[in-house]
């Protein structure tokens, strides 16, 4: 009999957003194949199974996508409990649907066990909403970095009314700055950068578009970190830390 694979997110660092279901799957796992990104405190929920670390992450060396594939492969047919446990949620911008698709094609049963996203748990830290009655009607989450490099639509997301959040831009803000401003997003546009998203260490930094990269360059802001542009962005509407600190703060 096969086993069964499970794609899992742990949320974005901070170990108590791990869903119920997270917790409880990661309880009955026999292996678990971590990325890089996942604080491992998670990793208490699973004592007893064999941890695999599977990293991925941007500038570094990485566990190829096909050696990922063929080993839940191997120990699915084992008749194992798999969890692949990925910083997030594991369907934006976690190859959610690739894995699944894969393993399904061999005959391998999948769940997924959705996870908080970063750019939702910062935004919410630094008190931002990302979607605000007669500020911002939507919300669009890209991510800067494609596998072909194909562009972005800029021209439809300087023009979409939505928050913007860029997943994976800080090796990019000149270019992401300069692609919206030439599609018509105003240069005042309100922008937060926030680097390890809803952990103790989360820091803030408020810009705008056409001073965020210099503005990260005198932050040193480092991956991982998500950009949100946008006018909620302008001030924290949300008292969620009234007695904690957010350094770098740029007055506007």
């Amino acid at each position: 009999m096969h086993g069964k694979v499970w794609l899992v997110g742990a949320g974005p660092g901070d170990p108590e957003l791990l869903t119920l279901k997270a917790a409880r799957v990661l309880r009955g796992a026999q292996v678990v194949m971590v990325d890089d990104l996942v604080n491992r405190a998670v990793l208490e929920h699973c004592p007893d199974a064999r941890v695999i670390a599977v990293g991925k992450r941007g500038g570094c060396r990485s566990t190829p996508q096909a050696f990922i594939h063929r080993l839940m492969l191997r120990y699915a047919r084992q008749g194992k409990s798999v969890v692949r446990l990925k910083g997030g949620d594991p369907c934006i911008f976690g190859r959610a649907s690739e894995e699944a698709d894969w393993l399904q094609a061999r005959g391998i049963e999948v769940e997924v066990v959705n996870g908080i996203t970063a750019g939702l748990a910062g935004a919410t830290h630094f008190g931002i909403p990302l979607t605000l009655r007669g500020v911002a009607r939507g919300v669009s989450f890209v991510t800067a970095h494609t596998q072909d490099d194909s562009p972005l639509d800029w021209t439809a997301l300087a023009h979409s009314g939505t928050t913007l959040v860029v997943y994976m831009g800080v090796a990019k803000l000149a270019e992401i700055r300069s692609n919206l401003i030439a599609a018509g997003l105003a240069a005042s546009t309100p922008v937060a950068l926030i680097e390890n998203a809803s952990l103790p260490q989360q820091r803030e930094c408020r810009s705008d578009l056409a001073n965020m990269h210099d503005d990260a360059l005198a932050f040193a802001l480092k991956s991982p970190a998500i950009l949100v542009i946008g006018a909620v962005a302008a001030s924290a509407v949300m008292t969620v830390h009234a007695t904690r600190s957010s350094p770098g703060l740029r007055s506007k």
